[in-house]
């Protein structure tokens, strides 16, 4: 038999027995990353929910504070989070009030799968028995009619459940500041993922039978073929949602259990960061300029997926006089569109890769162009060559770090006497994670840790290393930001090209050497710029531990140089760097400097 519920006014009463303090569900929604600490199931069984976090503290309504059980299941699920709790009396109805906030999109959903069975109930009754195919179930899903996609740009407000299922995962993920959206059969479900801050988190799990509307719409829209199912395809649209023009770069991938969508959110009305505004420091900036505005060159950025390359590559390209330079182009896809510069998307399937296109935009007329992404040795000496005939040339290129891209160049076969007269920068990023604005808990960084940061500088000229802190900042929860940390931002390495950089390239173009002149040149690593950062309260200190094992425990200390320098005699810091764009919160890591696994 389920307990009987309790009223507002029986839980004050029993409070005051039991001296529980009791509390009323504020107004308003209680934020998703609250909710979150709780899973829904738990709540729902012990009738316990998570209402707010307030100076670090969880506080948690429950309608029976003296079940034993549920208290054992709360100190079993808290301790993951590793925040402390404090209990609270609250009804049953408030209780029911918060399970229903964590239905969200799974509610909404729900809904849409209701009203489907309803209408299919009552088209089965006026048919008669008439026996539906597969094909007839399928088109009543979709709703084909509705979906007349040859208006182009459309808000996504149509009435179809199937329409409406997408509809809400497209809703949900544009709210909570998703970068991509992950649509997965399984045997058991359809499961719904965000990437939100780096991170995958599963929203909901739909029934299996919605599989196949809910990939048919997302195709229909991406005018990508419905019948293919066994290869990948490619696709993208755009939709209105609140007057803003998202666009959805869409991408289907056949695996054991149907197929696998990926949806990436370009959001048009983010506009374009100036490079000012990326994290730059000082000299980083300057370096950058300098290579821009040269009349011609060649630029790489390196990085993995989804450390905000192409975000600069835009930021470079935003900088350009595009009113008396005639600029091109080759992306796959097309992310963004620029004013004042002619884009083109490369197809591989038809023949049409980057070095096709590339041999083709030389007899364009251009000045400026841009390659998204440098892939194999005949697109690298195209590259080349167009920097070597009078052309800026931007381009991206998948290595570890800024020193990398020459190592690479060569791999792919470009002769290393060509590489210094074209190379004009090298830079490799990645992205960490923000702290909330205006939040952060100190810490006190122990000598071993100041240390190792100094043996790590020492390789760098005294006039570019920046003065060091004995304290940093962790992620501070705080009812408006229950993670601490909201967010992220670039992190960089620079590498402009030297005489001295030159001469290591001609004579031996190994990693180590081309760093070791680097360094001397003043180029500061990814891992020093997060600690610049890290100082400035802009991240935390543990992101800096996602940039490499070099921070280990006490007991690893790397060993000291022969001439290690003195913190007196460090330069000031640099200016603090801007933060880049902002993404929603992600999980707050441990506090302290250990190794990352």
């Amino acid at each position: 038999m389920p307990p009987a519920p309790v009223s507002n006014a029986a839980a004050k009463a029993s409070s005051q027995a039991v001296s529980v303090p009791s509390r009323a569900l504020p107004d308003g929604k209680i934020a998703y990353d609250v909710l979150r600490y709780i899973p829904e199931e738990s709540a729902e069984h012990y009738r316990f929910a998570p209402l707010a976090v307030e100076e670090g503290i969880l506080a948690i309504g429950m309608v029976d504070p003296d079940n034993i059980a549920a208290i054992d299941a709360l100190n079993f699920i808290t301790r993951k989070t590793g925040m402390p709790f404090k209990i609270f009396r609250i009804s049953d109805d408030d209780l029911q009030k918060v399970i229903a906030m964590y239905k969200g999109i799974g509610g909404e959903i729900d809904r849409s799968l209701t009203d489907l069975e309803a209408e299919k109930a009552e088209k089965d009754e006026n048919a008669k028995g008439k026996k539906q195919s597969e094909e007839g179930d399928m088109e009543y899903l979709l709703d084909l009619g509705a979906m007349n996609n040859d208006k182009g740009d459309q808000y996504i407000q149509e009435d179809a459940p199937a329409i409406k299922i997408v509809s809400t995962i497209l809703r949900y993920a544009i709210d909570g500041h998703a970068s991509d959206i992950h649509i997965e059969p399984t045997p058991s479900g359809v499961r719904v993922r965000y990437r939100v801050d780096g991170d995958l988190h599963t929203s909901v799990v739909l029934p299996l039978n919605t599989h196949r509307a809910i990939v048919a719409r997302i195709k229909v829209l991406s005018s990508i073929r419905l019948d293919e199912k066994r290869r990948p395809q490619d696709g993208r649209f755009s939709a209105k949602f609140d007057d803003r023009q998202i666009d959805f770069r869409v991408s289907t991938f056949p695996s054991q259990y149907g197929e696998k969508i990926v949806m990436r959110i370009l959001d048009r009305e983010q506009g374009f960061i100036p490079l000012e505004k990326l994290g730059f420091s000082e000299r980083d900036l300057a370096a950058m300029k300098r290579a821009v505005n040269a009349p011609h060159g060649l630029i790489l950025i390196s990085g993995p997926t989804g450390s905000g390359k192409s975000t600069t590559l835009y930021s470079m390209l935003a900088e350009l006089d595009r009113e008396h330079k005639n600029v091109l182009s080759l992306e796959d896809p097309i992310e963004y569109y620029i004013e004042g510069i002619v884009q083109s998307q490369v197809r591989p399937e038809i023949g049409y890769t980057f070095a096709t296109g590339l041999r083709t935009t030389l007899r364009q007329d251009p000045d400026i162009i841009m390659v998204g992404e440098i892939r194999d040795g005949e697109t690298a000496k195209l590259a080349i060559q167009a920097a070597l005939t009078g052309h800026l040339v931007l381009s991206t290129i998948h290595t570890n770090d800024a020193v990398g891209t020459i190592p690479r160049l060569i791999d792919m076969g470009v002769e290393p006497y060509l590489i210094p007269p074209v190379l004009r920068l090298s830079m490799a990023q990645r992205l960490v994670r923000t702290l909330c604005p205006g939040t952060g808990t100190e810490i006190a960084l122990s000598p071993s840790d100041l240390k190792r940061i100094e043996v790590e500088m020492s390789s760098l000229p005294k006039e570019h290393r920046f003065k060091l802190q004995d304290k940093a900042y962790e992620p501070e929860r705080t009812e408006t930001c229950p993670t601490g940390m909201r967010g992220r931002m670039a992190v960089f390495e620079v590498m402009e090209m030297t005489p001295d950089i030159e001469k290591v390239i001609l004579t031996s173009p190994i990693d180590s050497k081309i760093a070791e002149a680097a360094r001397k040149q003043g180029m500061t690593s990814m891992r020093e710029d997060a600690l610049k950062k890290a100082f400035a309260k802009l991240v935390p200190f543990s992101e800096v531990n996602t940039l490499s094992s070099v921070f280990t425990d006490d007991d690893e200390a790397p060993a000291e140089p022969e001439a290690p320098a003195a913190p007196e005699e460090e330069s000031t810091p640099d200016d603090a760097p801007d933060a880049g764009d902002a993404e929603p919160q992600a999980e707050a890591p441990k506090q302290g400097i250990t190794k990352k696994k």
